[in-house]
């Protein structure tokens, strides 16, 4: 499967769930982060859900790794579309978001640009209603693969 009939597959499948059903399994992939023996975290990049789109609720998983790690520096991207870069942005509870459109999964590249200059240690973990895909047949070497995948039943991990 190409990345654009992936995207396009994934964003019908999370439309097609109820709020209830998208909370609940946002619940389970608490869970199953909680499962997972991770190293202790100085600084995070997370980023806002987009509501319309069906998201997963990334605030419960910060709020947990925050909570595990309370010295913890939280940030989120803050993206140049003139230029297509993003940057990491700390944040503290008085931060005001502004909506940022898109994201890994969406196209752009934003993500794959940014983490590609970050330390090799860097632990990239995404979060999905489903399960993977075994493979994405236009995958090329700037796309920067996952060390997890966190899903409602288990954690794969790459």
């Amino acid at each position: 499967m190409l990345k654009s009939e992936a995207r396009k597959l994934y964003k019908e499948k999370r439309q097609a769930l109820s709020a209830i059903e998208r909370a609940k399994m946002d619940d389970l992939m608490l869970i199953q982060l909680q499962t997972v023996q991770l190293p202790f975290i100085t600084f995070l990049l997370s980023y806002w859900p987009i509501e319309e789109n069906h998201e997963p609720n990334t605030h419960l998983f910060t709020d947990y790794l925050e909570f595990q790690n309370p010295d913890l520096i939280i940030c989120y991207p803050k993206t140049n579309f003139e230029k297509d870069t993003m940057q990491a942005v700390q944040t503290n509870e008085d931060t005001r978001f502004h909506k940022n459109g898109f994201r890994i999964g969406y196209g752009k590249g934003f993500y794959d640009r940014y983490l590609s200059q970050c330390r090799s240690e860097c632990l990239k973990i995404g979060f999905s209603y489903f399960e993977p895909l075994d493979t994405i047949d236009d995958a090329n070497e700037f796309d920067v693969p996952l060390n997890l995948c966190v899903t409602p039943t288990t954690v794969y991990v790459f």
